[in-house]
Parts: C-alpha cells; structure tokens; sequence
C-alpha cells in the first residue's frame, strides 16, 4: 500500500500547518491552493480574506493581538505570485 501524502491543512486556532506546523498557508499549502483555485483568482482571494478573519477572530478568542499587517501578508500577500504568468 502507498501512504498518500498528508494534506497542508490549518490546525485551529493556532493557524499551524497540520502537516509541518510552519505558519498556515505554509509554501506547500499556497501551491496547492493555486492549482486547485487555477483560473479563479477571485475566489481564492475571497477563500483566504476569509481565513485570514478567521485566525483574527481565533486570535482575539486567545487574548493575543493579532499583527494585522503580518497576517495581511501571510494569507494575501503571496497572491500577486501566484498569478503572474510564466514566460
């Protein structure tokens, strides 16, 4: 039997990566939502602007304060990669 590879998925509310614990969305995790989300860029904006509230709201339940510029680029920043096209 071949073990299928574990998914790069959050761990709540700490918004680690399940699979390696770097901070979600880890690398794996972002080309995997750009290949499943390929052609719809919108939607995956809208998919991690909504994640992102999330581990705010997650962050605030904590007591933490979030570092919002930090959080903005570690679920929207990479996006702008994400759709450039390849020459």
């Amino acid at each position: 039997m071949i073990a299928r590879p574990r998914p790069h998925l959050p761990m709540r509310p700490a918004w680690l990566c399940r699979n390696c614990a770097a901070p979600w969305p880890c690398g794996p995790a972002q080309l995997a939502l750009a290949a499943e989300f390929y052609g719809h860029s919108i939607a995956l904006a809208f998919y991690l602007a909504a994640s992102m509230q999330e581990a705010i709201d997650d962050a605030y339940g904590l007591g933490l304060c979030p570092d919002l510029p930090a959080l903005h680029a570690r679920f929207l920043g990479w996006l702008s990669l994400a759709r450039r096209s390849h020459r």
